[in-house]
């Protein structure tokens, strides 16, 4: 068997790969270097010049070959190989017959807990989003953030009063909404300075937050680790990073109980598997960042159904979270897309590969939707972190 086709392809605001090979078999991945789509599908071009002709089985040899090739790294091309690898995957359980989680070992579950995304530009938008996800019989609640999903296009200012009060409040408020029925994840999505993140975990320990995640930049894993050990919430992150090697520094400093590995940008279902490892290690719970399609979600599910530390999958909702722009329904994407059960779980399929294919019409009825350049600007012309 052979690789005789590597091709990206752009549908909605999604970058999947489909790696086909001589026997018929196609392997389908996805790159999770979403804000950089055009760069990582010239990459994946690149790597096709090594990849046709070779055996998509030697799947960790192919790794290490474009791993280590121009000695380069990053998101773009970490994005890349994350979706060549998650198709070799694919390509692999289909030929032997076998999900990808019996080529890892085996199930040790046969579903995984889920978190539903919870949008809205006020507290009273998010304590309803926490309120309806509890309705359908999901256990926890993601994406949630104090300091509410404002527009970009507004210029930010708040004292510092005003931005851990508030913050502290709404944190009171989804914990009301939710009761005891549900976790909340509190996302910060890297806005705090290290003595910021301190003064809001000490304010929201109390409301039992399953973990605070990114509450700082993930550049100083010294500062993470500070935080940590201020404060007696778990801290989750890891989103950004794009190597195993990341991972073992910010575990070597403490700097996370709970990591955040994302399979289309830490290097794929290989990837993420070894950093999955890592963590059970200094028994650090995983719960797979997945704020992408139904391929992400497939490739996420291999490792949580082989993970022994995994704690929880995030499971994106319908919407994108910038007004009414909504992402294209699961079914109408591919087939096989994973399916909550009402009971704040999914259930792990058994079908061959990672178990989805894309619709053969997905990218003439959802084109591809490039994102635009904006960040939030402060008052006084200064760029804000969100």
């Amino acid at each position: 068997m052979r690789i005789e086709r590597v091709t990206p392809i752009f549908i909605d605001r999604y970058l999947f790969v489909e790696v086909a090979t001589d026997t018929g078999l196609v392997g389908l991945g996805e790159s999770g270097a979403w804000g950089l789509q055009e760069g990582t599908a010239a990459t994946i071009e690149r790597f096709a010049e090594y990849l046709v002709g070779q055996d998509p089985l030697k799947i960790e040899h192919h790794w290490q070959y474009l791993y280590r090739w121009t000695h380069f790294r990053g998101s773009v091309v970490m994005g890349a190989i994350s979706a060549i690898d998650i198709a070799l995957w694919d390509i692999a359980g289909k030929h032997f017959d076998a999900p990808v989680h019996a080529l890892l070992g085996g199930k040790v579950r046969h579903r995984a807990r889920v978190y539903s995304h919870v949008f809205g530009q006020t507290t009273d938008e998010l304590c309803e989003g926490v309120a309806d996800a509890r309705r359908q019989g999901f256990t926890a609640v993601g994406h949630l953030t104090p300091f509410l999903d404002s527009p970009r296009e507004e210029p930010y200012f708040e004292t510092h009063a005003q931005k851990i009060g508030r913050a502290v409040t709404a944190v009171a408020r989804y914990r009301e909404a939710a009761g005891d029925a549900v976790d909340l994840c509190i996302e910060i999505h890297r806005r705090l300075a290290p003595f910021e993140a301190v003064q809001l975990g000490l304010g929201i320990q109390q409301y039992t937050p399953l973990f605070l995640e990114d509450p700082v930049l993930p550049d100083n894993v010294d500062e993470m680790a500070y935080v940590a050990s201020k404060i007696n919430i778990p801290i989750a992150t890891g989103e950004r990073y794009t190597s195993l090697w990341d991972f073992q520094m910010l575990l070597t400093r403490g700097g996370a109980q709970i990591v955040r590995p994302d399979v289309c940008l830490v290097g794929g279902i290989t990837g993420a598997r070894k950093v999955a490892a890592l963590a059970e290690a200094s028994h650090v719970g995983v719960v797979p960042h997945n704020p992408l399609s139904p391929v992400s979600t497939a490739a996420c599910l291999q490792i949580a159904a082989t993970a022994p530390n995994f704690v929880l999958q995030e499971f994106p909702n319908e919407s994108w979270g910038d007004g009414d722009v909504m992402r294209p329904e699961p079914d109408q994407l591919v087939s096989g897309a994973a399916q909550h059960d009402g009971e704040g779980f999914v259930p792990i399929s058994d079908e061959p590969g990672i178990g989805v294919a894309l619709r053969p019409d997905a990218t003439e009825r959802f084109p591809y939707a490039k994102r635009h350049i904006l960040t939030r600007l402060h008052v006084d012309g200064s760029v804000v972190d969100q």
